[in-house]
């Protein structure tokens, strides 16, 4: 599927879709040396340009959010790859809780939405770095070729920078 890069929406729209429909990515608070990023289940509001993640209060990231931190998502998958930048902040919210919940969190919270460590955390958006691989299979293929018969790097992607809010 090709995509203008420089038309913002459809890049806007094109990553959101991804995300909604793979949803995890490596999710980690920005400036914290000791601290890697971990895989998440990210959850997309698109009108508010937030993401949401499900947590337990006691964990790594949680404790090193604290009342709020920077951090970055990345999300990747086959044609379509983004680091998500934003502000990340502990926020228990029940009506996203009951709305998010599924088999597949339940499966973390044994004691279920009553969990007392049951929590959230919500990313603003605020920047994000989008590249997506254009054409499948064939034109990766063709552009190799091209790039190795040519001594030229081959032309398979576009980068798009997106400014939230």
């Amino acid at each position: 599927m090709s995509i203008d890069m420089s038309d913002r929406v459809a890049v806007e729209r094109r990553l959101w879709d991804e995300i909604e429909r793979h949803q995890i990515g490596m999710l980690g608070v920005v400036g914290r040396l000791a601290h890697h990023t971990q895989p998440m289940t990210a959850f997309v509001e698109r009108e508010g340009e937030e993401i949401w993640f499900f947590t337990r209060s006691d964990s790594d990231l949680a404790q090193h959010v604290g009342a709020g931190h920077k951090a970055m998502f990345v999300f990747q998958q086959r044609d379509v790859q983004a680091c998500i930048c934003g502000q990340l902040t502990l926020q228990h919210d029940q009506g996203r809780i009951d709305k998010y919940w599924n088999a597949v969190v339940a499966a973390w919270y044994p004691q279920g939405k009553a969990d007392p460590k049951l929590t959230l955390l919500r990313m603003a958006c605020e920047d994000a770095d989008v590249w997506i691989s254009q054409g499948g299979p064939v034109r990766f293929a063709w552009e190799i070729a091209v790039a190795n018969a040519t001594h030229h790097t081959p032309h398979l992607s576009g980068r798009a920078n997106l400014q939230f809010h």
